[in-house]
């Protein structure tokens, strides 16, 4: 393994030359640090991770706050991890995976122990017992999700809200006078996550704002659960013409369901869902959706972090625009 004396003997220079050119901690003249960048490739130099945060006093790693709690879809949350992995490595950064329900403390625990530099926090609460926290913490830190108190902190996440309104107002505008919002599964709410409870009172407003008749089914994964909820969604006295669905783990169980019922989409029944955008196209019938962002919002969570990292930068809330594509599982009344 090559090390950083034999780069500093092939430049010419000081070892301690070399930690600065590495470092950035002092001024070096630009032919002096171009010399040993060329010695670095020349030799195929890698600095290993103790000596970089010695010589930064920084670990370059990011923590990754994402507590594997019941409700959770493990291939959506995965795709965001793949996209903050990817953006933290654009950024020399390594991401140290946080998947223990930990509570209060676990940010000051990772930043006092020189764990990782930055957090960002995933599956955020309505009433995050957590905030309070963070707004203490010596460290940049952002959340990929967004409380209702939010004073203070960066977040980013989808418009979620307007996502629910935007669905419901989609069936209102073809005519669909009952709707139903097939919703996440029933320990999601009872958490008070974010994401869900603003997507339903998004769904709720718009609904009785266009005075559509709507109903809200909480709906757990897996066979038994999804025909029972459908038992209730189908029943003859709601007249349910449309679905919601904000469930990404129960589309395709769905689906199957409905063809078992000789139920039609669009024909007999309308469908629009909240998923990424490859879910959606997959499926046994492609459906109209509003995608799930997870590249993105990765990519912006990191790129805020480190932002705050480098330089002095006021708290912001990004919420991207929901982006509806029609696949033609809506029918117009």
């Amino acid at each position: 393994m090559i090390t950083i004396k034999e780069v500093a003997r092939h430049a010419g220079v000081s070892m301690s030359t070399v930690s600065y050119v590495l470092s950035g901690k002092r001024s070096i003249s630009e032919e002096t640090k171009r010399r040993v960048e060329q010695s670095i490739v020349a030799l195929g130099y890698h600095p290993n991770a103790g000596a970089r945060a010695l010589a930064s006093n920084r670990s370059q790693v990011l923590g990754l706050v994402v507590p594997l709690r019941s409700g959770v879809n493990m291939p959506v949350i995965m795709q965001f991890v793949a996209s903050i992995v990817s953006s933290a490595r654009d950024y020399d950064y390594d991401v140290l995976l946080l998947t223990k329900e930990a509570g209060p403390g676990e940010a000051h625990r990772v930043t006092a122990r020189s764990m990782a530099d930055a957090i960002v926090l995933m599956d955020v609460e309505s009433d995050d017992l957590r905030i309070p926290e963070l707004r203490t913490v010596d460290a940049p830190v952002v959340l990929l999700g967004m409380p209702d108190d939010h004073e203070g902190l960066s977040c980013v996440d989808l418009d979620f809200a307007t996502a629910g309104r935007q669905m419901a107002g989609h069936l209102a505008d073809r005519g669909h006078r009952s709707i139903a919002l097939i919703g996440s599964p029933p320990a999601v709410y009872e958490r008070g996550t974010s994401y869900a409870t603003r997507l339903l009172e998004g769904f709720r407003s718009e609904t009785a704002r266009r005075n559509v008749r709507a109903s809200v089914h909480p709906c757990a994964p897996g066979y038994e659960s999804v025909a029972a909820c459908l038992d209730e969604v189908l029943a003859p006295e709601h007249g349910t013409t449309g679905l919601v669905v904000h469930n990404e783990a129960i589309l395709g169980t769905l689906l199957l369901e409905l063809r078992r019922r000789s139920l039609d989409v669009p024909g007999d029944l309308s469908v629009i869902t909240l998923c990424p955008d490859d879910v959606a196209e997959s499926l046994p019938v492609p459906l109209t959706s509003i995608a799930v962002p997870a590249e993105e919002l990765g990519a912006i969570a990191v790129e805020m972090v480190m932002a705050r990292l480098t330089e002095e930068h006021p708290p912001e809330v990004r919420l991207l625009q929901p982006r509806l594509t029609d696949r033609g599982s809506t029918s117009t009344l």
